[in-house]
């Protein structure tokens, strides 16, 4: 997952103190495996890697994001090792 923050609504978020407990929020939520924390395109950014075990879970870690921050929110499946056997595997070859 890809958060793209707003910079005016994340500096007011700032300013009142709502950013790190929307940040803290949503990683209690996603449990991932790993966040970090970047700038990009001028914008602060996080990725957050995390098991996305069913895709009607997307609004509810996508809306605080967008409600709080004005993100631009992305998701991108990716395989593990063991998940790219299994596919290579499924090809029969």
């Amino acid at each position: 997952m890809k958060i793209e923050m707003d910079t005016e609504k994340a500096n007011d978020a700032i300013r009142n103190g709502t950013l790190p407990k929307t940040v803290e929020s949503a990683l209690e939520a996603l449990q991932p495996e790993a966040a970090y924390f970047t700038t990009q395109n001028g914008c602060r950014t996080a990725f957050i890697f995390f098991d996305l075990t069913d895709s009607s879970h997307m609004p509810k870690f996508s809306e605080p994001f967008f409600m709080e921050l004005g993100a631009k929110v992305s998701y991108t499946p990716v395989m593990d090792r063991d998940d790219l056997r299994k596919g290579l595997a499924a090809l029969g070859r």
